[in-house]
């Protein structure tokens, strides 16, 4: 990380967050707070993660659309804050439906943020779009994100709920990147000519976040994306680069097979503006383009190495 950069801190001690989803976002927000003091609860799918997420002191539940959480006001009863960041299904959001009125009623809550996407906007052509932008996707994922956002803006408008919406772009960082891909053997380079999409460091995200949390603005969209959309292969070429690799062969797009799966990927075009996270949160990018992002992954791998080298040197000999 550039040493120029500010980097947004928590204004706010001892809090209570509870992250339903606790995934890759809410992991490196969680130890941010925590070291202010804030109380972790959330929520996995997997009971052998929960386990090991009541082992680092977080209060655990599994949770999912057939298992609310028992006895929802009492768990609720001091949380301050909200984290929203399970994925949406066919019927809906599953937190909305099993607990979205419980949330609502919730004297102490003082935020809530919704993580969605930025394939509400669906396909752009190449074009720019910003939060004004009307939503209007094409992709099975991005319909449901719009109808989960709709599902607690209906909260925020009827109930007051402190409603924030973040509207990622594809996310990365250590140990999830394109560095990470090219390793795996998975990496492959793809021409579509004019294709381009933004990303969003995960570190960039959580210092998103935690200015809302310091600046509340209930009703509030912002688009959370890096200043350089781009086409993935150049990406993967710079990953390799930065491997001392060489990258593997450029495949036009009709010809790769794309999976099903991934197709959306490709149909999307468009370029995400990122305007009001800086002027209303002021926010300053940390990792601005994918270059910087990358090269931060690379090092923060390399730290942690060291520290892991270090730490076998230290240990006692059996």
């Amino acid at each position: 990380m550039p040493p120029s950069h500010h980097i947004i801190e928590p204004l706010l001690q001892d809090k209570k967050i509870f992250c339903f989803g606790f995934g890759y976002t809410a992991s490196f927000l969680s130890v941010k707070l925590s070291a202010c003091g804030w109380k972790i609860s959330g929520t996995t799918t997997d009971p052998d993660k929960k386990t090991f997420l009541k082992k680092n002191d977080v209060d655990a539940w599994v949770f999912d659309r057939n298992h609310g959480i028992p006895d929802p006001f009492h768990t609720f009863a001091d949380i301050t804050h909200i984290l929203l960041s399970v994925p949406p299904d066919a019927e809906g959001d599953p937190v909305f439906d099993a607990h979205g009125e419980d949330l609502a009623g919730m004297k102490n809550l003082e935020w809530v943020g919704y993580l969605s996407t930025t394939a509400v906007y669906g396909d752009q052509d190449g074009g720019w779009v910003d939060e004004t932008s009307p939503a209007a996707p094409s992709s099975v994922r991005g319909r449901r994100r719009l109808k989960a956002e709709q599902q607690w803006q209906s909260l925020y408008l009827n109930e007051g709920l402190p409603l924030h919406i973040f509207r990622l772009s594809g996310i990365y960082g250590p140990g999830r990147s394109a560095i990470d891909a090219v390793r795996s053997g998975t990496a492959r380079r793809i021409e579509k000519p004019g294709h381009a999409f933004n990303r969003i460091h995960i570190e960039d995200i959580i210092q998103v976040l935690i200015a809302s949390i310091n600046r509340p603005h209930p009703g509030s969209i912002y688009n959370l994306a890096d200043d350089l959309p781009s086409p993935s292969h150049e990406v993967i070429q710079f990953a390799c680069n930065l491997l001392g690799i060489a990258a593997p062969p450029m495949i036009p797009f009709d010809q790769a097979g794309v999976a099903p799966i991934a197709q959306g990927f490709y149909k999307e075009n468009k370029r995400v503006r990122n305007d009001r996270i800086k002027n209303e949160l002021e926010v300053e990018l940390l990792y601005p383009d994918y270059r910087s992002g990358l090269q931060s992954c690379l090092e923060v791998e390399k730290e942690t190495m060291e520290l892991l080298q270090f730490s076998e040197d230290d240990a006692p000999a059996n």
